[in-house]
C-alpha cells in the first residue's frame, strides 16, 4: 500500500504536475515536481485505478487555479495563504511580485520535506512556512492569526484539502477564514455528492488507508458557504475547463453527446459535478450554525 498517510496524497497529485511540466505543450511549468513527487509519488500514481488517465483532473485544476491566483493579485491581494499547501512549488515556479507574502500552512513534516527537497532555491516572494495540525481548532485560530498578520487583503486557497473534511470542519473552518477580517477571497475545488461516490468507489479503498477518506461534497454546492460569510464569485467546472484546456478526459465528447438529451437541470448537475470556486467574502454573513455542533 503506498498511500499510508493523508501527506502522501502530496506525492500523487506532484507526480501529476510533473507529467504535465514535461510535455511540449505544457498549461505549466512546475520544474520541482518530479522532484517533490520522488519516487513514491510514481508509484502511488502506477498503483492508483486509472492513475495516468486520471491525470487531466489535477493538471486541469492546477491550471484554473494559477490563473484565478494571477487575477487576484491583479485585484490587490497583498497575502496568500495556502492551506494544507503539501507540495504546491507556486511561490517558486510563478511570476510573483517581490512585495508579496506567501504562506503555506501544512503538517511540520510536510513542509519539512519540502523545503529540504527545494535547498538552494529562492521564491521571488516574501515566503513563510507554519507547521500546524488545521483540524485542531485552537491551533487553526492561532495560525491563521499569524498567517494573515499585517495583511489588508489576504486570498485563502485550499487546492485538494475540503474533501477531505468533515462538513462541520469545513464550516468551523469557512467561519475561522472570515473573522479574520482580511481574508477577502477564497479559492477551492469542489466536488458533487454524485463524483464522491464515484471517487470512493474507484480511488476510496485507497486513500482511506492512509486516513485520507473522501467526505466533503456539500449538496447545496456553494451555497453552503453562504451562511459562514462567503459566496460564489466564480464557478469554473472541470470539465469544460478541460475542454477549452485540450486535457480531457477519455470519451469525454460521448458525455458531451449524453449531456444533449438530458434535461436542462440534469445538465447543470453535470456541469457542476466537480469545479474550481472562487468565493467572496460577505461583510455581514447570516450565520445560523453553532460551532461545534
Amino acid at each position: 500500500m503506498s498511500i499510508e498517510h493523508i501527506s502522501d496524497t502530496a506525492l500523487w497529485v506532484a507526480h501529476y504536475r510533473a507529467l504535465e511540466s514535461e510535455r511540449p505543450d505544457a498549461l505549466f511549468r512546475d520544474p520541482y515536481a518530479r522532484r517533490l513527487a520522488g519516487e513514491k509519488g510514481e508509484q502511488i500514481v502506477r498503483e492508483m485505478p486509472q492513475g495516468e488517465r486520471s491525470a487531466w483532473a489535477m493538471i486541469v485544476r492546477t491550471a484554473v487555479m494559477d490563473r484565478l491566483i494571477r487575477e487576484q493579485l491583479a485585484a490587490g491581494v497583498d497575502t496568500v495563504v495556502n492551506l494544507a499547501a503539501g507540495l504546491d512549488a507556486r511561490p517558486w515556479r510563478m511570476e510573483l511580485p517581490s512585495s508579496l507574502r506567501w504562506v503555506d500552512v501544512d503538517f511540520p513534516e510536510m513542509l519539512s520535506y519540502k523545503l529540504e527537497t527545494l535547498e538552494g532555491e529562492t521564491p521571488p516572494c516574501v515566503y513563510h512556512a507554519l507547521g500546524a495540525d488545521l483540524t485542531d481548532p485552537n491551533v487553526r485560530n492561532g495560525t491563521l492569526a499569524d498567517a494573515t498578520a499585517g495583511s489588508a487583503r489576504a486570498l485563502v486557497i485550499t487546492e485538494g484539502l475540503l474533501i477531505y473534511l468533515e462538513e462541520r470542519d469545513v464550516a468551523d473552518l469557512a467561519q475561522d477564514l472570515h473573522a479574520t477580517g482580511v481574508a477577502v477571497s477564497w479559492i477551492t475545488d469542489l466536488a458533487s455528492p454524485q463524483l464522491l461516490k464515484w471517487m470512493s468507489r474507484t480511488w476510496g479503498k485507497r486513500v482511506s488507508m492512509g486516513n485520507a477518506r473522501f467526505r466533503f461534497a456539500p449538496q447545496a454546492g456553494t451555497a453552503f458557504f453562504e451562511p459562514f460569510g462567503w459566496r460564489e464569485g466564480v464557478y469554473l467546472s472541470l470539465g469544460e475547463e478541460a475542454q477549452r484546456l485540450n486535457r480531457e478526459m477519455q470519451l469525454a465528447w460521448l458525455w458531451r453527446l449524453v449531456g444533449r438529451l438530458m434535461s436542462s437541470s440534469k445538465r447543470e448537475e453535470m456541469r457542476r459535478m466537480m469545479g474550481i470556486v472562487g468565493l467572496e467574502r460577505v461583510d455581514e454573513p447570516a450565520i445560523r450554525r453553532v460551532r461545534g455542533q
